[in-house]
């Protein structure tokens, strides 16, 4: 009867594993707390096993990645070597931005950082109204948009005052003075909490100035809110709820920097200062129908700023137009060269060498793809533009070890002090859950991974030997995943609404220090598109 009963369990596995059933070397919940013991670190029985299928899917990543041979030579991309002393400063002027004051505050609220700026500095209305208009709009709509986490209120009336005094003085500080701005609550400021977005840190104080924030004092814009991030820069939702799309409120406005995105679209802010790793400013500016710069890799300084990967996290405005981005990238980049005389904005009057990614626009089936084919065709019509290819031949789905390993590290305390499990958000998605399983990464694993990205550089580099430009599908493939990795500069452009009226964008790709080059490119294409909507619901 032992016998019967042993053949028919053998039988019976045998069937579940040629079925897939039974995984033999599926990594179980007691694998990972024996390995975690190893490095005397403890989680509930829940949390391990929420980790599983994510660090299976590791371990799949890994075997695919040893599938590509390196040689010897290559050396992991620990540091970039990026040559950003040739970077140039965008130049503008505000000849042709001329406009007179609007007799209802919504349409002031609308207004372009150069329109705003030449109305300020024209004295045709003041910092102090500005803002209070900005507040007004704050205190209406921001209930249901829950963009902002900490209302600056009392900072800004006084910077505003400041701002007035100078300019009456005749003391002008250039494009930015007196137009109020958002950044988001990733960046520290003496006296106001910086919450990172997340439970834990929602009564942080550090009392340190982020460096952005200094020299936007320097050009006297206006701080008038720290804006929502996704809990430690992760999605849209946040220790106070779901940041909303202006566009839709049903649905959230992407993340992470999902309230400099948001408040942007609503007219609630002038500009705003967002952060991104690998998607954060890009994605909720296309879904909020603003434009996203993500700048050079290093070119503007993260200092000041939660950090959750040194080696991909990038600083960088989001505005209502290209040329409002290339006024504020002036004055933040480092090796700042800002120059407010009169030099037109287009001055880039070289023949600019363009490509696009065909088999990219030719594969999108998204609600994209309207949109980005006129938007081809209307290029195609002004310019010579040659079809090209993005790298291909690499395991992008171990890439994201990288950024997982590095937020493990400097989230270190925060998870051998527990403080995961007082998330909002606790499922396979969340922030919680990425970091825990960030502590079974092998250190050999991270630095392949860097090497393979050490050579996805190096072929990205060549790209741009032969194009200044080059288009992609905002979502397109691997595309956000390459830039980032890489740290090429990038515009998100939105290029019209969907059938649901919801934007769509475009980007555009730039080599190391050329936002020069993609914002004067964006501003064209803006104009070409004539993309100018605002959201109904807040307009």
């Amino acid at each position: 009867m032992k016998n019967k009963i042993r053949f028919y369990l053998v039988v019976f596995a045998l069937f579940f594993f040629s079925f897939g059933y039974l995984k033999k070397d599926e990594i179980n919940y007691e694998d990972i707390r024996s390995t975690l013991k190893v490095f005397g670190i403890y989680f509930s029985k829940q949390d391990i096993n929420t980790m599983k299928d994510y660090v299976n899917r590791n371990k799949n990543s890994y075997s695919l990645m040893r599938e590509k041979e390196l040689g010897n030579s290559v050396a992991p991309a620990l540091n970039f070597n990026i040559d950003l002393k040739k970077s140039k400063g965008v130049r503008f002027s505000f000849d042709d931005l001329k406009t007179e004051l609007p007799d209802n505050k919504k349409d002031i609220a609308f207004l372009s950082v150069g329109e705003l700026s030449y109305l300020l500095k024209n004295r045709k209305i003041s910092s102090l109204e500005l803002t209070k208009i900005y507040l007004e709009r704050i205190q209406k709509h921001d209930t249901i948009l829950n963009s902002v986490i900490t209302l600056t209120e009392d900072l800004a009336l006084k910077q505003a005052i400041k701002a007035d005094e100078e300019i009456s003085r005749g003391i002008y500080r250039g494009a930015l003075h007196g137009i109020p701005y958002g950044i988001k609550d990733l960046a520290s400021f003496p006296g106001y909490p910086t919450t990172w977005g997340a439970m834990p840190y929602k009564d942080q104080i550090i009392n340190e100035k982020a460096k952005v924030i200094t020299k936007l004092e320097k050009a006297g814009a206006v701080m008038i809110g720290k804006l929502s991030s996704g809990a430690l820069a992760r999605g849209d939702v946040w220790f106070g709820g779901k940041t909303k799309n202006p566009w839709d409120i049903q649905e959230g406005s992407s993340g992470s920097s999902a309230g400099s995105a948001s408040a942007v679209a609503a007219g609630l802010v002038g500009f705003a200062i967002g952060t991104e790793t690998l998607g954060s400013i890009v994605s909720p500016s296309t879904r909020c129908g603003v434009i996203g710069l993500r700048p050079s890799f290093g070119s503007i300084s993260t200092s000041g700023f939660m950090t959750l990967s040194w080696s991909m996290d990038k600083v960088g405005p989001i505005c209502r137009t290209p040329r409002d981005c290339a006024i504020v990238y002036s004055f933040i980049k480092e090796n700042n060269d800002v120059d407010v005389s009169n030099v037109a904005f287009d001055h880039l009057d070289q023949e600019l060498k363009i490509g696009y990614t065909k088999k990219l626009f030719d594969k999108d089936t998204s609600r994209f793809y309207g949109n980005n084919a006129k938007t081809i065709d209307l290029l195609s019509q002004s310019y010579k533009m040659d079809e090209i290819d993005l790298p291909n031949n690499y395991p992008f789905a171990v890439f994201d070890i990288i950024l997982r390993a590095e937020a493990g590290a400097f989230f270190d305390s925060f998870l051998r002090k527990r403080l995961d499990s007082s998330m909002v958000e606790q499922g396979e998605r969340s922030r919680a859950n990425s970091l825990r399983q960030s502590r079974l990464i092998p250190a050999v694993e991270y630095i392949q991974a860097n090497r393979h990205r050490q050579e996805l550089i190096e072929e990205t580099k060549s790209l741009f030997e032969k194009y200044d430009i080059i288009l992609s599908p905002t979502f397109g493939e691997n595309q956000l995943l390459i830039t980032n990795l890489t740290g090429h500069p990038v515009v998100s452009l939105p290029n019209g609404l969907d059938i649901n009226g919801k934007p769509t964008s475009i980007t555009i790709i730039g080599n190391y220090g050329s936002e020069d080059k993609i914002l004067y490119f964006a501003e064209k294409l803006k104009d070409k598109v004539g993309f100018d909507k605002k959201p109904p619901l807040f307009y």
